[in-house]
């Protein structure tokens, strides 16, 4: 069953005064490993999950327009969190490329191809969602469904296999990156339901080999 994939990194002796700069970090981090190091959308919200977004703004990133200097991530993390509030949540909306099984019709096999995939990269005031930080971290990244990373319910032939590990290591390669270069504390790779990732992935892999 598909799972919500998540990354939460907490930072040593933190001020709240410095998420903007831990922001940028992950997000510089995340452009290094996608080749994107723009924001599509950048929000900030108050309160809680159920409040409407204080300013949220959309950049038009396609072939159709030249992507403007302030959809960059040190822009858009600049500008959301210019009113900095401990009882908000700052999140930007990013997109890497993750193979992805294609059907073309009923009875045909799958092709793989590259497809855009959104990763949100929030960070929490302290008085956010009440004190939401401490299970999710000063900063949260979430990757959506593990989906892309696992395949449960696809039967995968030679290609498929190599598709699935080439989607697992522009993961893990982000995760070691930011382990690497922010200076966090401590960090966890987590599912919705409480399975451990590394346990799925391993089974999986074992499956496909």
């Amino acid at each position: 069953m598909a799972d919500q994939l998540y990354l939460s990194l907490w930072f040593p002796n933190f001020r709240f005064a410095s998420l903007p700069e831990k922001l940028i970090a992950v997000l510089q981090q995340f452009g290094k490993v996608s080749g994107n190091y723009r924001v599509s959308v950048a929000s900030a919200i108050p309160l809680g999950w159920n409040e409407s977004p204080v300013f949220q703004r959309i950049f038009v990133l396609d072939d159709r327009s030249e992507p403007s200097e302030e959809s960059l991530a040190q822009n858009a993390v600049a500008e959301a969190t210019e009113g900095l509030h401990d009882d908000s949540a700052y999140e930007f909306e990013v997109k890497w490329q993750l193979w992805q099984p294609v059907v073309a019709g009923e009875g045909l096999d799958a092709t793989w191809k590259l497809e855009p995939a959104t990763v949100k990269i929030t960070g929490f005031g302290p008085e956010f969602d009440d004190a939401t930080f401490e299970q999710n971290g000063h900063i949260r990244v979430d990757f959506g469904l593990d989906t892309p990373f696992v395949q449960e319910e696809n039967d995968l032939d030679e290609d498929g296999k190599k598709r699935l590990a080439q989607n697992i290591e522009i993961l893990l390669a982000f995760v070691l990156s930011v382990e690497k270069h922010c200076g966090i504390s401590s960090r966890l790779l987590w599912t919705e339901s409480g399975e451990p990732l590394a346990e799925k992935l391993i089974a999986r892999l074992q499956r496909v080999n």
